[in-house]
């Protein structure tokens, strides 16, 4: 990643409703900086070993997240908001006891 905001390994995947970056087109940013946060976090080098990625991807994906919330905001929202309209939020497709996010 540069100074002026390119990346190296992030773009946007060519067809996806997904408005935030992947990595090689496959693997959204925002899975690879959860691995690195919650419970057990994983480092960002065994993150980049657990998918075969250099870990310049994985940073890559950390800087991103941390630095465009709006855009993985609004890719949650649309993504429950279809969901919702497919009514894939209710039984058998989720838990009995799923609660949606409000």
């Amino acid at each position: 990643m540069d100074t002026s905001g390119e990346y190296k390994y992030l773009a946007p995947k060519r067809g996806s409703r997904y408005q935030q970056l992947f990595v090689n087109g496959r693997i959204m940013a925002e899975i690879l900086y959860r691995e690195t946060v919650g419970r057990e976090p994983l480092t960002p080098q065994e993150v980049a070993n657990e998918y075969s990625l250099p870990l310049g991807a994985v940073l890559e994906a950390i800087h991103y997240c941390q630095n465009n919330p709006e855009i993985l905001d609004e890719d949650r929202r649309r993504e429950a908001a279809f969901i919702k309209a497919d009514e894939r939020d209710r039984w058998p497709h989720a838990s009995p006891n799923y609660q949606a996010n409000a």
